[in-house]
């Protein structure tokens, strides 16, 4: 970000905008505020809640310095209603503010209020993850004739990129404003050969927060010098209670899935697409999420609970997009429904999750203590042909869109 970039106005009073204290203290904190300064497409269409009139404002603040002395900013971005807040170093969702029914606003994605947790501790909070998510068996893959190994990392699996995914390192930023929508695009740049991965790949990731409570991923890449795999996602952890307020038991679920990907004993997908029909994995229908998590069936004690991949059904709207999923939480109101144009989306009901960190609000994040909803292609695709492909090759272009529309009722 230049430093010459316009002053103004520091944002209004937490009071104003409803935020809870942590995000008004950087709000109102005395450091640089910043205005947007590129664009994304001003024509995209907008969907989720009605318009409402809050201004959308965004503001950078340091956030700390990694040891080998890259500094780390977090963006601030705000629509009046909705607070975002994202970290450089992983392109990472530190922050998601959202208001119940009664207009009291929480904090509901996990996460920590210090670089030095993220690298050390954290199990991928809303990190950008790349080059690819979810997992490759034993970290190996065949591409045109030439094998090629990841560094493996979750037993005897490579999970979401390897031992150093881009989770882990520092990516540039710019401001983004549409007038409709305010966010950040980040972008990195993997050589030929990073954790293994050929090719050199180009990654922008922009996340927009618009006047209806739509946060809008938007993917895009390109490689160069040789073909590669690319399986780009976020890994935003939710509890819609507020993080670090309970459990994810009575949070309901509506997957649009008929079908999903089973697993074996490490959690590698053995081929088969089967149907969810009269199984724990059924989310047809409105479901709590604890109605079946401790049920006797082979893929929830692989899992520990859920931590599958599902195949999104259905026909893509104008947008190209399809409606993945939805999830409410009783007690207090809170929405999110999850549409994208990718085929797959991994659920994942934080079965690791062990208390023995606490995040942002000082508080232990226990088994079940919040949920992922990973839009993806599905795991190990590259070692499976009968799974959409991955590959992507030079003069062509990845693109991928989600959208988290957050509401009540």
């Amino acid at each position: 970000m230049p430093d010459h970039l316009p002053r103004r106005q520091v944002l209004r009073t937490a009071g104003a905008l409803g935020l809870g204290a942590a995000a008004a203290g950087a709000l109102s904190s005395t450091a640089e505020a910043i205005e947007a300064d590129s664009a994304t497409d001003p024509t995209a269409r907008l969907t989720g809640m009605g318009e409402h009139h809050g201004k959308l404002e965004i503001r950078k603040d340091p956030f700390g310095t990694t040891p080998d002395g890259q500094a780390v900013d977090v963006y601030t971005f705000t629509n009046g209603r909705v607070t975002v807040s994202m970290l450089t170093w992983g392109a990472t969702l530190q922050r998601i503010e959202t208001p119940d029914r009664r207009g009291h606003t929480e904090n509901i994605s996990l996460g920590f209020d210090n670089l030095p947790d993220y690298a050390k501790l954290s199990p991928y909070f809303g990190a950008t993850i790349g080059r690819y998510g979810n997992r490759i068996a034993k970290g190996r893959f065949t591409l045109d004739g030439t094998t090629y190994q990841i560094p493996v990392n979750n037993g005897e699996n490579a999970l979401h990129g390897g031992t150093i995914g881009f989770d882990k390192l520092v990516w540039k930023a710019k401001t983004v404003n549409t007038g409709k929508a305010i966010g950040v695009a980040f972008t990195y740049v993997s050589p030929d050969g990073e954790m293994g991965f050929p090719g050199e790949l180009t990654s922008t990731v922009t996340y927009t927060l618009d006047t209806r409570d739509n946060l809008r991923i938007d993917y895009h890449g390109g490689v160069a010098g040789k073909p590669t795999i690319v399986n780009l996602t976020n890994h935003v952890y939710f509890n819609l209670l507020g993080e670090g307020n309970g459990t994810i038991y009575d949070h309901v679920a509506e997957l649009n899935a008929t079908k999903y990907t089973p697993v074996d004993a490490n959690l590698i997908p053995t081929g088969e697409i089967a149907p969810v029909a009269g199984t724990p994995f059924d989310f047809g229908k409105p479901t709590a999420i604890g109605a079946r998590l401790r049920g006797d069936h082979q893929q929830l004690v692989f899992g520990r609970g859920y931590d599958h991949n599902f195949v999104i059904a259905g026909q893509p709207d104008r947008d190209g997009l399809r409606r993945a999923g939805r999830f409410w939480e009783p007690e207090h109101g809170r929405t999110i429904e999850v549409r994208t144009d990718q085929p797959g989306v991994q659920f994942y009901s934080g079965n690791f999750l062990d208390g023995t960190f606490a995040g942002i609000g000082n508080k232990a994040y226990r088994q079940s203590d919040a949920f992922a909803f990973e839009t993806q292609h599905f795991p190990d695709s590259p070692n499976h042909p009968n799974f959409p492909s991955t590959v992507l090759r030079p003069g062509e272009t990845y693109k991928s869109t989600t959208i988290y529309s957050f509401g009540t009722k």
